[in-house]
C-alpha cells in the first residue's frame, strides 16, 4: 500500500511540474549583421517562432578535437 501511495504521489508531482514547462523548438540560424545590441539572423524554420519570443543563442565553436 505504501509503494502505491508513493508511486501515485511521485506521478502527481511529475505531472504538475511538466504543466508549466514549455517545449523549445530547435531552429538553425545564421547571423547576417550585428549593429550594437541588435543582431539580424536568417533562420531555416522561422515559422516556429513569433514576435517577442525569448530565444537562447549559442555560438558554434571552431576548432577540432585532437586525440591520441
Amino acid at each position: 500500500m505504501k509503494k502505491r501511495l508513493a508511486t501515485a504521489a511521485l506521478a502527481l508531482i511529475f505531472a504538475l511540474s511538466m504543466a508549466g514547462v514549455g517545449m523549445a523548438a530547435k531552429v538553425n540560424c545564421t547571423v547576417k549583421s550585428v549593429e550594437g545590441d541588435t543582431v539580424t539572423m536568417t533562420c531555416e524554420d522561422a515559422g516556429k517562432m513569433k514576435a517577442d519570443d525569448k530565444v537562447k543563442v549559442t555560438t558554434s565553436k571552431a576548432g577540432g578535437v585532437e586525440g591520441c
